[in-house]
């Protein structure tokens, strides 16, 4: 009867640790940013594999997360949203494009500061955008170059 119980308490044990493991998991994943952060939006013509909760970032620097990329309707373009941590004011002639982690993936904003004196409102738009850059594509165009078009004589 007494190895029951001990079995028992270990399995809570276990269930508690894992429970606490899934509590940090998603904290951390959050990625620490404050809820307090203003909005920002970017229109792309392509985003690639960028998703909410993905990096933004000022010269290697987290100043916010993606929170949401979607599509808009009139223009086709991809229309991101992004937190922006309130303690950094970016300026309102800013740039913002998407880069990759790595070739193995991986994608995040990073933004370029301008030199305007104003700043970037709350609920403000970065006007000039670069989009993803297809690596798979690119690299596709160099290992299998076009064939060259025939000459007419």
């Amino acid at each position: 009867m007494r190895g029951q119980w001990a079995e028992t308490l270990m399995g809570f044990l276990v269930l508690g640790v894992a429970a606490a493991f899934l509590v940090y998991a998603l904290w951390a994943g959050r990625g620490g940013l404050t809820p307090a952060g203003y909005e920002v939006t970017a229109k792309f013509g392509e985003v690639g594999s960028l998703t909410p909760g993905a990096v933004v970032s000022v010269a290697g620097v987290k100043i916010g997360t993606v929170s949401k990329v979607t599509l808009e309707r009139d223009t086709y373009l991809a229309k991101v949203e992004m937190a922006i941590d309130p303690k950094v004011r970016l300026p309102a002639d800013s740039t913002a494009k998407i880069t990759s982690d790595s070739l193995l993936g991986g994608v995040h904003v990073a933004i370029g500061a301008g030199g305007a004196a104003e700043d970037l409102k709350p609920g403000g738009e970065i006007e000039n955008t670069q989009g993803a850059v297809d690596l798979f594509g690119l690299i596709g165009q160099v290992v299998r170059p076009p064939a060259p078009a025939p000459e007419s004589q």
